[in-house]
């Protein structure tokens, strides 16, 4: 009974504040404009969370990091606390997955950019995974993030850091009713090492998008808790029917 109190209590606090508290520990600082489909979605100048470019007018992150007020992504960044020559900030359209309650499942989303990013070798989309696709367990993926570092201070630089995919029953024992084996997926990680990127922030396995970073335990380097991450290819019919026109925006 304790257990199952304190679950939900972790969940409460994360539902609050995941958003903000969302990070890389660990890991390295990415070699500057090497994952140039990264994007920093920020809310009055303050990166709340991350995200990735898909296409040159769509951005793929978390539902959860919708806000009542406008947001900007800024593409082509390695610093995001400098106004460096190679940024692109545009402003959003918010398409929420239609099913997201605020809880934790469909915990995906698209921002509509209100022009067309420029590509260039600073920003470039990456392309997502195929349906149907499976990742096997404990394979290396890497995450990606401007989120707290292990001093809990923002890292103004993009870090990066490894984690390894865990199987879905061993996350489904852990979690229990948060998980959901068909639109999740998690990762297990050293105790006291990396914790994931930012909330909304991709994982990637074999160079492809196969998660969006979803929620963890309040302590992220707690390894009893597996990393969960929205899985990508459960939702392609969805995203490519809004990338198509046929989704109404917020």
């Amino acid at each position: 009974m304790m257990h199952t109190c304190c679950l939900v209590f972790v969940f409460q606090l994360l539902s609050i504040s995941g958003a903000m508290e969302s990070s890389i520990v660990g890991g390295r600082v990415a070699k500057p404009h090497s994952r140039p489909y990264m994007a920093s979605l920020q809310v009055r100048g303050h990166h709340i969370c991350g995200g990735i470019l898909i296409r040159e007018d769509f951005i793929l992150t978390a539902a959860h990091c919708k806000k009542d007020e406008q947001m900007t992504v800024v593409l082509g960044a390695h610093d995001i606390t400098k106004e460096e020559d190679s940024q692109q900030r545009i402003q959003v359209k918010y398409h929420p997955h239609p099913e997201f309650n605020g809880q934790f499942d469909n915990d995906i989303m698209l921002l509509e950019l209100k022009k067309n990013a420029t590509l260039n070798k600073y920003v470039k989309p990456i392309g997502l995974p195929k349906k149907g696709g499976k990742i096997p367990a404990n394979i290396e993926c890497a995450v990606a993030g401007w989120g707290l570092t292990g001093d809990k201070s923002q890292s103004p630089v993009l870090r990066e850091a490894k984690e390894k995919m865990q199987s879905s029953s061993k996350c489904k024992n852990k979690w229990g009713e948060y998980f959901n084996v068909d639109h999740m997926i998690c990762t297990t990680f050293p105790k006291g090492g990396i914790c994931q990127g930012d909330s909304g922030g991709p994982l990637i396995c074999n160079t492809k998008p196969q998660g969006i970073t979803a929620f963890t335990s309040s302590d992220c380097n707690d390894p009893r808790y597996p990393h969960v991450f929205t899985k990508v290819h459960a939702f392609l019919p969805w995203i490519k029917e809004v990338m198509q026109g046929l989704g109404d925006a917020e």
